[in-house]
């Protein structure tokens, strides 16, 4: 393997911090209801960035499936938006410092690319590695929202059940550098918040907003989670109005509420199976057959933005994974 130091660059300015948290956001896989793209966000708006660390992504981006912009005008060229994949020291609401990492998910040289980030971890002293994302699940917007925690060690997940077990989903960068990073020893873990499935395509900063309650509990950080919340709750108010237009949605949002109360109980009883239609417990099938969908959807074609605004909606999976 080529010199994973060669692929980042350090900036001989940035700002020295004391065994701070990594944050890393990825775009490009799965992210239901824009979750992690809006924490983001979130993290950013009104924030300083410096810039600490900044990737190659020449050697690790294909522009042909994710071309960026170029603005035209009249006769020429006037200006380029390049991709950029950098690492970027914020302040949380009480000035303590912590590091993001976001940017478009590499296509190539993943290896590598976790290599990098591994020796940048170890050259900031990072001391935890938290990644974010949404994925579509057969939940009902009218429950509190779920996550699902995944960690290096089980100690930094405590205190979170499971919703299911075992499932085979289709691979990231991100879920890789957590894989590699454990293996090194390193402390890392990440949040996936449950985003209803029939509102996966559509922004929910609600989900943002758990995300990030989440990421700060567990790094000791009070992240900003302001902006997320006004509009969540402009969100909450749309969602109210399609809800009273639709008759099929209101039936499809109870079927759910039914199936989650149901798993919520056995969960709380602390046998999974009690409570479950014929006490069947999901394997999770259910959440990788999910992912798969979401992902053809969300397929950009060439040049352009994913095209799918005219699907027809899609019957939720007989249980929650």
């Amino acid at each position: 393997m080529l010199d994973p130091a060669q692929l980042y660059q350090v900036d001989p300015a940035a700002p020295k911090l004391d065994e701070p948290v990594l944050i890393v956001v990825l775009d490009g896989f799965v992210d239901a209801g824009n979750a992690a793209a809006l924490a983001v966000g979130a993290l950013s708006d009104g924030r300083e960035a410096k810039r600490v660390a900044g990737f190659d992504v020449d050697q690790l981006i294909d522009y042909r499936s994710r071309r960026p912009p170029l603005r035209y005008e009249t006769d020429r060229w006037s200006e380029y938006d390049p991709p950029t994949l950098d690492v970027v020291a914020f302040t949380d609401t009480g000035e303590t410092g912590y590091l993001l990492l976001s940017g478009p998910e590499p296509d190539t040289q993943w290896e590598r690319f976790v290599a990098a980030v591994g020796l940048l971890v170890e050259q900031l002293g990072v001391r935890l590695v938290i990644t974010l994302q949404g994925i579509p699940m057969a939940v009902p917007h009218t429950r509190p929202i779920g996550v699902t925690a995944h960690a290096t060690r089980p100690e930094l997940v405590e205190g979170h059940t499971p919703w299911f077990a075992t499932a085979d989903v289709p691979g990231s960068a991100a879920a890789l550098l957590e894989f590699r990073l454990g293996q090194a020893g390193q402390d890392a873990m990440g949040f996936a918040v449950h985003v209803p499935h029939y509102l996966a395509r559509s922004a929910y900063p609600q989900a943002a907003r758990v995300l990030l309650d989440h990421a700060g509990l567990a790094a000791g950080l009070y992240l900003p989670t302001e902006t997320l919340t006004r509009a969540a709750e402009q969100a909450d108010t749309e969602i109210a109005e399609q809800m009273a237009d639709s008759d099929e949605v209101g039936q499809v949002v109870k079927a759910l509420e039914e199936q989650y109360d149901q798993v919520a109980a056995a969960r709380e009883s602390g046998n999974l199976t009690d409570g479950l239609e014929g006490g069947e417990l999901p394997s999770g099938d259910e959440l990788a057959a999910e992912f798969e969908r979401f992902l053809a959807q969300s397929e950009k074609p060439e040049g352009g933005k994913s095209g799918h605004d005219d699907d027809p909606p899609r019957e939720p999976p007989t249980s929650p994974a």
